[in-house]
C-alpha cells in the first residue's frame, strides 16, 4: 500500500471504486471498516465506459452485490461515466473532498515493454494529496482477470455491420471512379474515403469496423484509383507517404466517430434517466396516499425497464394482495396468485427486509423478482418484477434503485407529514381543552356566584325580603340558569357536530315558520331591539334540519342584540337567489372591525364588546353555527351592513313542492 498525505484538517471522506470482480467485495468491505474506524463519511463510485466489455448476467448480480454491500453501510453511491477511469475517479474525487482512495489491482499482472500505466499508478500522479489504499487481487481470482482479457479481444461485428462497412465503402470507390472521371484530384477522393470511414464508425457498434474500413480504404484506394490500376504497387514516389497519411486519419477519425457516439449513447441514457427521475418524483409529490405513491413506483419502473411489476402494499404490519401492471399500460389489475408463491414470495422479502423470487435462491420458483420498499428498518410495501427483455445493464439497477430511493423518500415524507398532522392536532385540541377550562372557570363564575348568592339571600333572610325584591333575586337566578343551560346545549352541540355523531334528519321545511319558532326563544334582553322578520311575500320551502337551523338563528340573533346598543334594528329574512334560499341577519349596530373577521368564527374568540357582558360568553356560538352551516354543505358568511353594521349569512337548498299531490 502507497500513502500520500493530504494536507489540511477536516472529517475524512473515504471513496471506493467498485466493479463486477470477485475481489470488489474484500475492498468494499475493507473501505465500510475503515469509515467506521475513522467515523467518516463513505462514497463509492461505479465509473461505466462507453465501449467498455459486456458484462454478463453473473458480473451483473456480482456488482450489485458490492453495491448493495456499501448501500447498507450507509455509502452515497455514485455512478458516472468516461472513457479515461482514472481521470474520472481523480476528478470526483477532487471536486468531492475525498481524503481517501480505496481500490484494487490485480497482483497477477506482469509489466510488459509497452503497456500502459495501471489504475493505480496514474491515480498517484492525477491526485498526488490523497491517500490511496491499494488492495492486491489474490491468486483466487486470477482466472478471472484473464477470462476478461480473452473476452475484451474476443468482440467481433455482426453481419449486419459487415454488410454496412462493405456497402459504404463500394459505394466510396464508385464515386472515386466518378471524380476521376470529372477531373477531380486525388484529394477529392481521398475526402470520400475518410467520410466513409467516419459514416461507418457511426452506423456500426464498437471499434472493429472502424478499423477495418480505414485499412480497406486505404488497400482500395491503392488498388482501384491510383497508377498501375488492379495492383498494390503506386508509381508515384510520394504515394506513401499519402497512403500513411491516410491511414492514419482514417483510423483517428473511426476511432474519435466511435467514441463520440459511446458518449453521445451515455448522455442520451443519462438524460432519459434524468427526466424520468424528475417525473417520477413530480407523480410522487402529487400522490395522495401511500398506496398511490406505490402505485406510481410500480407504474415508472414498468415503464422504464419495460417489465411487468406487481406491488404489494404493507398496511398494519402485514402484506396486502398484490397489484400487477403489465408492461405498456398504465392501469393495474389484481395479481392472478393461485398458488399463493408469489405471496409467499413477497411476504419473506417484507419480513426479512431482503430480495426474493426469481433469480434469488429464496422461492426461486416465483415469477416475479422482489425488492422489499423501505425507508431505514421500515418497510412500506414490496415491488416484483418480471423478467427483463434484451441485454441486462448495470445502469438498469441504478436507475431501479434511484426510483425506489425517490419511493422511499416521498413514503417516508408522507408518513412525517401525517405525523406532524397528528401532532398538530393533538396540540390543536390540547390548545382548545386549555381554553375550555381556562374559559369556564374564568367565565362561569360569575353567573354561579350570581346563582349561588341569590340563594343564599332568599334562604337565610326570606322572612325579612318582600316580594318584589323575592321575584328580582328568582328572576336573577333563572337568568342565569338560563345562560348556563344554552352554554351546555352549544357546548354538546359543537361537540357532537365536531366528532361526526350528530346524524342530521333533513326535510321540506316553511322557511318563514321556521324562523319565527326561532324568534320566540332568543334572549329576553331582545325586547329592547326593534326585531323584523321579513320572508317575502312568496312561500318559500328549503331542505333543512330544522332543529339546528333553529339553533343557529337564535345565536345569530342573540349575537346581534349582544353587540348592539339597546334600540338597534336586526332584521331576520328570507330571499329566493336561484337554486337557494338565503337567510340573514342583519343589524345596524357598530359593525365588527376589519382586523376581527377573520376571528369572529374561532372557537372562544368574544372580541371587543363594550355593549353586552362580555364576561358572559365564551365565544361558542358563531363556530357551532358556522360548523351547523357546513353540515347542511353551505357556508356561513360576514359581511358589511349599509350604513353600518354586520350581515351573517348562508344558504339553503330550496325546495319545490307538486301542487298536484
Amino acid at each position: 500500500m502507497r500513502s500520500q498525505k493530504q494536507p489540511g484538517k477536516g472529517r475524512e471522506h473515504i471513496l471506493v471504486c467498485l466493479s463486477s470482480s470477485p475481489s470488489n467485495e474484500r475492498i468494499v468491505r475493507t473501505a465500510v471498516n475503515m469509515a467506521a474506524v475513522f467515523g467518516s463519511q463513505l462514497t463509492a463510485l461505479y465509473v461505466e465506459t462507453p465501449n467498455g466489455i459486456k458484462l454478463s448476467d453473473k458480473d451483473v448480480d456480482r456488482l450489485n452485490s458490492n453495491i448493495r454491500i456499501a448501500e447498507e453501510a450507509g455509502a452515497n453511491i455514485v455512478r458516472s461515466h468516461g472513457e479515461d477511469i482514472p481521470e474520472q475517479i481523480a476528478e470526483f474525487a477532487r471536486l468531492s473532498g475525498i481524503t481517501k482512495i480505496v481500490i484494487g489491482i490485480n497482483s497477477g499482472s506482469k509489466k510488459r515493454l509497452f503497456s500502459k500505466p495501471s489504475t493505480t499508478e496514474r491515480l498517484f500522479k492525477l491526485v498526488p494529496g490523497i491517500d490511496i489504499h491499494v488492495i492486491p487481487d489474490t491468486d483466487t481470482y486470477r482466472s478471472y482477470h484473464e477470462k476478461k482479457k480473452v473476452l475484451s479481444r474476443d468482440v467481433l461485428p455482426s453481419w449486419k455491420d459487415l454488410a454496412i462497412t462493405f456497402a459504404l465503402l463500394a459505394a466510396a470507390t464508385g464515386i472515386g471512379f466518378l471524380f476521376q472521371r470529372l477531373g477531380f484530384t486525388e484529394a477529392n477522393i481521398i475526402t470520400v474515403y475518410l467520410l466513409t470511414v467516419l459514416l461507418i464508425s457511426i452506423l456500426t457498434r464498437g471499434y472493429i469496423c472502424g478499423v477495418l474500413s480505414s485499412v480497406s480504404s486505404v488497400i482500395l484506394f491503392n488498388y482501384f484509383l491510383t497508377e498501375p490500376r488492379l495492383t498494390l504497387r503506386a508509381y508515384g514516389s510520394g504515394y506513401p507517404v499519402t497512403f500513411a497519411i491516410m491511414l492514419l486519419a482514417s483510423v483517428l477519425t473511426g476511432t474519435l466517430a466511435a467514441k463520440l457516439k459511446a458518449q453521445a449513447k451515455l448522455s442520451a441514457r443519462d438524460a432519459f434517466r434524468t427526466k424520468l427521475l424528475f417525473d417520477t418524483n413530480r407523480a410522487l409529490q402529487g400522490a395522495g396516499d401511500d398506496l398511490e405513491i406505490l402505485l406510481v413506483t410500480a407504474s415508472q419502473v414498468s415503464k422504464l425497464l419495460e417489465v411487468d411489476t406487481v406491488v404489494f402494499p404493507a398496511e398494519d404490519g402485514r402484506l396486502n394482495d398484490g397489484l400487477l401492471f403489465l408492461t405498456g399500460s398504465a392501469e393495474c389489475i389484481p395479481l392472478d396468485d393461485e398458488t399463493g408463491t408469489e405471496k409467499t414470495a413477497a411476504e419473506w422479502a417484507y419480513t426479512n427486509k431482503n430480495q426474493s423470487g426469481s433469480g434469488k435462491q429464496t422461492l426461486k420458483k416465483a415469477r416475479y423478482f422482489y425488492i422489499p420498499i423501505r425507508s431505514g428498518e421500515y418497510v412500506y410495501g414490496v415491488l416484483g418484477m418480471g423478467s427483463a427483455k434484451g441485454e441486462r445493464r448495470v445502469s438498469e439497477n441504478g436507475i431501479l434503485q434511484s426510483v425506489l430511493g425517490e419511493c422511499a423518500l416521498a413514503l417516508e415524507n408522507h408518513r412525517n407529514a401525517k405525523g406532524r398532522e397528528e401532532a398538530a392536532v393533538i396540540a390543536r385540541n390540547e390548545k382548545l381543552r386549555a381554553n375550555l377550562l381556562r374559559a369556564i372557570s374564568h367565565d362561569l363564575r360569575t353567573p354561579l356566584t350570581s346563582i349561588s348568592g341569590n340563594a343564599e339571600a332568599l334562604l337565610s333572610n326570606s322572612d325579612q325580603l318582600d316580594e318584589e325584591t323575592k321575584k328580582s333575586l328568582l328572576a336573577d337566578i333563572g337568568s342565569d340558569a338560563g345562560w348556563l343551560e344554552a352554554l351546555v346545549e352549544n357546548l354538546l352541540a359543537i361537540t357532537r357536530i365536531g366528532d361526526g355523531s350528530v346524524k342530521l334528519d333533513f326535510s321540506d321545511q316553511v322557511v318563514e315558520d321556521v324562523l319565527s319558532e326561532a324568534l320566540r326563544h332568543i334572549d329576553k334582553k331582545a325586547a329592547d331591539h326593534n326585531i323584523r322578520l321579513d320572508c317575502g311575500n312568496e312561500p318559500l320551502l328549503a331542505r333543512m334540519d330544522a332543529r339546528l337551523i333553529i339553533q343557529v338563528m337564535v345565536n345569530l340573533v342573540n349575537n346581534a342584540v349582544k353587540y348592539t346598543p339597546a334600540g338597534s334594528h336586526i332584521t331576520v329574512s328570507a330571499s329566493k337567489k336561484e337554486e337557494n334560499v338565503i337567510i340573514s341577519v342583519a343589524d345596524d349596530g357598530p359593525g365588527i372591525p376589519e382586523k376581527m373577521k377573520d376571528k369572529v368564527f374561532e372557537m372562544f374568540f368574544t372580541g371587543d364588546n363594550s355593549i353586552g357582558d362580555s364576561r358572559r360568553s365564551l365565544g361558542l356560538g358563531l363556530p357551532l353555527c358556522r360548523s351547523i352551516a357546513e353540515a347542511h354543505n353551505s357556508e356561513l358568511k360576514l359581511s358589511d351592513n349599509a350604513p353600518h353594521g354586520c350581515v351573517f349569512s348562508f344558504a339553503l337548498p330550496i325546495s319545490e313542492v307538486d301542487l298536484n299531490e
